[in-house]
């Protein structure tokens, strides 16, 4: 059995969690034959590559076959999607794992780019329905998604993390995670009412997205939120600045978003919440949210 560690991380603040090869009854049932799987690491979600098959572990079923049926036939301007494989019985999931064709490419730091491309997929993403995983409350025990949901309404929610200290969540120990719930509620006293519409945007991009020379960007995933198409940008430009060694002078590149003061605040305000309520989070992830909270307070 073949373990497969990397150092990458979720959306910046996270250490990555190891993938165990996929059992031969799931590469089976997808179909698979005569190849040894290859890992891939966190730029396909601890993924391992069968040929042109892709099989990644799943950290909620319901997110990842929803993910799988949206990306069977959405279609985006500009970008290469990967398609799920199904099961020879039809399913999107088998025993934690997912399958989908190989995208080549690898995560750069072409940061607007990203950007461009995030508005480009959710003017495509805007005409679909919420599904209901999206209305449920974080419950304990609490798994990754709960912490996502949680830090997530934190940023938008009349009291941050009311949602999380309903649900259970523990408070941090480490100074790091002290640090970043009074940044949180330091920051929310800067927020204002915002009428931009909720849709369905992914919350996710960077360090996912995957770059292959001048081919068009690709897209492994698709990591589902319910909040405005800018707030989704504005993540994405949070993660830059935070981890990607991304220049000061990207906030105001994309300026003409809407709203775009307040959705750069709320995108801070849920990867600080990530970062405080997440047990994986690393210390070496704050100073760069740090540096990213003085930024957005010029322009508030």
């Amino acid at each position: 059995m073949r373990v497969l560690r990397s150092a990458a991380a979720i959306g910046g603040t996270v250490a990555f969690v190891s993938s165990v090869e996929p059992p031969q009854h799931v590469i089976s049932t997808f179909g698979l034959r005569d190849v040894d799987p290859s890992p891939l690491g966190a730029d396909w979600d601890g993924g391992w590559r069968l040929g042109d098959v892709v099989l990644s572990p799943v950290a909620d079923h319901a997110r990842a076959a929803w993910s799988a049926k949206v990306r069977e036939t959405l279609s985006v301007d500009g970008v290469r999607l990967a398609r799920p494989v199904r099961s020879t019985d039809g399913r999107y999931v088998v025993s934690g794992w997912r399958a989908d064709t190989f995208v080549a490419g690898e995560p750069e730091p072409r940061h607007d780019e990203v950007v461009s491309l995030s508005m480009r997929l959710h003017a495509a993403t805007a005409q679909l329905e919420r599904p209901r995983f999206l209305v449920q409350p974080p419950v304990a025990p609490w798994a990754d998604v709960d912490v996502f949901v949680a830090a997530d309404r934190a940023a938008w929610e009349a009291v941050p993390l009311r949602t999380a200290r309903g649900a259970g969540a523990p408070e941090p120990l480490s100074s790091d995670g002290k640090t970043s719930l009074e940044l949180v509620k330091q920051l929310a006293t800067l927020r204002k009412p915002v009428e931009s519409p909720d849709q369905l945007v992914h919350g996710d991009l960077f360090g996912t997205v995957l770059f292959s020379g001048s081919d068009a960007p690709g897209i492994s995933d698709i990591t589902p939120y319910w909040r405005p198409a800018s707030w989704a940008a504005g993540v994405a430009v949070v993660d830059a600045l935070s981890w990607g060694d991304a220049d000061d002078g990207l906030v105001g590149r994309w300026d003409d978003l809407p709203e775009w003061p307040q959705m750069l605040l709320r995108a801070l305000i849920f990867r600080l919440a990530v970062h405080a309520l997440h047990p994986r989070s690393t210390s070496e992830a704050f100073p760069g949210l740090a540096r990213t909270a003085d930024l957005v307070r010029l322009i508030l």
